[in-house]
C-alpha cells in the first residue's frame, strides 16, 4: 500500500477506536477539525512506530521470546499512549485515558490494518512488515 493509503487507513481506524472505545476521543468543533486531527494523529503514529518500535524489537528481543511475543499488545499500547501525549502536546484534539483504552485502541488499530493489508495487497517488492 502507497503512504496515503497507510495514513488514510490508520486515520480510519484511529476513528473506529474513538466510536469503540470509551477511553479515547478526538474533541475537535467539527468534522473537518477532527478529520484533520485523525490524520494528524495517524502521521503521528506512524513515525513513532516506524522510529521506535523496531528498536524496542532488538533491545527488547529476550521479552519477546519469553511472552512468546504477547509483549508487543503491551509495546503496542504503550506507543499508543506515547501518540496521545505527542498529539496533546501538539494542541491536538486527541486524548487517551489510560493503558486499558491504548490497549484496545491499538488493537482496533492493528486489525484494521491487517484488513486494509487483506483487502488491497501490498508491494510485492516490499518485505512484510507489522504495522
Amino acid at each position: 500500500m502507497g503512504f496515503f493509503i497507510r495514513l488514510i487507513v490508520t486515520a480510519v481506524a484511529l476513528w473506529l477506536s474513538t466510536v469503540i472505545v470509551s477511553g479515547i476521543t478526538v474533541s475537535g468543533k467539527g468534522w473537518l477539525t477532527n478529520t484533520l486531527t485523525l490524520i494528524a494523529v495517524a502521521l503521528i503514529f506512524g513515525l513513532i512506530n516506524a522510529v521506535l518500535k523496531p528498536l524496542i524489537k532488538i533491545f527488547g528481543c529476550f521479552f519477546y521470546i519469553i511472552t512468546l511475543g504477547l509483549i508487543a499488545l503491551v509495546v503496542n499500547a504503550l506507543l499508543f499512549l506515547l501518540t496521545s501525549w505527542v498529539a496533546d502536546k501538539l494542541n491536538l484534539p486527541f486524548h487517551v485515558d489510560g493503558f486499558w483504552a491504548a490497549f484496545w485502541g491499538a488493537i482496533i488499530v492493528g486489525l484494521v490494518s491487517w484488513a486494509a493489508n487483506l483487502a488491497f495487497g501490498r508491494d510485492k517488492d516490499k518485505p512484510v512488515t507489522a504495522s
